[in-house]
């Protein structure tokens, strides 16, 4: 059997608006905790009580994804302006 080998070259990675994709994910993660905070009871007596924290930690986790999408179109932004493109 040979050897799998690409005809053409990958496509360019599609880029969007990155920023407020994460920050909107990072807030729903949030809303998401603090709306099962108030049945908290309820997850505990099923044993669930991992439910609400992994909320927690997704939106913990969003905030550092924030910082570094942030941090990487300011980076983008800088490469592009030294190359002189738009």
């Amino acid at each position: 059997m040979a050897k799998w080998t690409p005809t053409h070259e990958a496509p360019e990675p599609l880029e969007g608006p990155v920023v407020a994709t994460i920050t909107g994910g990072t807030v729903l993660w949030f809303v998401l905790f603090l709306v099962q905070l108030p049945f908290y009871g309820w997850f505990d007596d099923r044993g669930l009580t991992w439910w609400p924290w992994t909320c927690l930690a997704g939106g913990g986790l969003g905030l550092i994804g924030i910082w570094y999408v942030r941090r990487r179109d300011a980076a983008i932004k800088r490469s592009r302006e030294g190359a002189g493109r738009p």
